[in-house]
């Protein structure tokens, strides 16, 4: 466990963790980066509490996360994301201290982790607001009384094909693969649908 004890490998470790925490929350649900995120954070813990430790280094790079978020919202203004990139690596450099009282961590080190750990929590975060600004695409209702294909069996559950895409889709009768199909109503990603009829047909020639 001695090599938990180097400030650089516990420098890595702990923004390894603050990673893979800003990543689980925009990909949740696989649970290993949440695990990762822990199992460093908590790794990270134990050399904080056994290494000399400067708080306001730590200090430094939480005011740091300001100017970041600053340059997101005022239209991506690098001016603060340098500001924030600077903050980063005085915080990572003076972090940890030796016991003469100098500094732990490779000023290299710091330099190049700092400049890539906010190079992808920028590429992270614009991208990110770049989704939500986007209008979400909806085919609601779009789909009534279009005409598909059963690619499946079809009754309480089954699949149809419909402008170049499959559904899942339901019927109240029981319709075989390959039977043409209106759509009668649509359920969210569901649709209901019914056996093209003979006037259907005709009316669609």
């Amino acid at each position: 466990m001695n090599f938990l004890l180097d400030p650089n490998i516990s420098y890595l470790i702990l923004v390894g963790g603050f990673v893979m925490a800003v990543l689980a929350m925009f990909a949740p649900g696989t649970g290993l980066l949440e695990v990762g995120a822990t199992l460093a954070i908590v790794i990270a813990g134990f050399s904080l509490a056994n290494l000399p430790f400067n708080w306001w280094a730590l200090a430094i790079l939480v005011v740091g996360v300001f100017p970041f978020l600053i340059a997101l919202r005022r239209s991506q203004n690098l001016l603060y994301l340098v500001i924030s990139i600077i903050a980063m690596i005085i915080g990572s450099i003076f972090m940890f201290r030796s016991e003469n009282g100098q500094m732990a961590v490779n000023p290299i080190l710091a330099v190049i982790v700092s400049i890539l750990v906010a190079g992808l929590m920028w590429l992270i975060a614009t991208r990110g607001m770049e989704a939500l600004k986007m209008k979400p695409y909806s085919r609601t209702g779009k789909l009534v009384n279009q005409v598909g294909k059963a690619r499946s069996d079809i009754f309480h559950s089954g699949t149809v094909y419909i402008q170049s895409e499959e559904w899942s889709a339901r019927s109240s009768v029981p319709i075989s693969t390959g039977t043409l199909v209106k759509i009668i109503k649509q359920d969210g990603v569901v649709l209901e649908v019914e056996p093209l009829s003979d006037d259907d047909m005709q009316s669609d020639l």
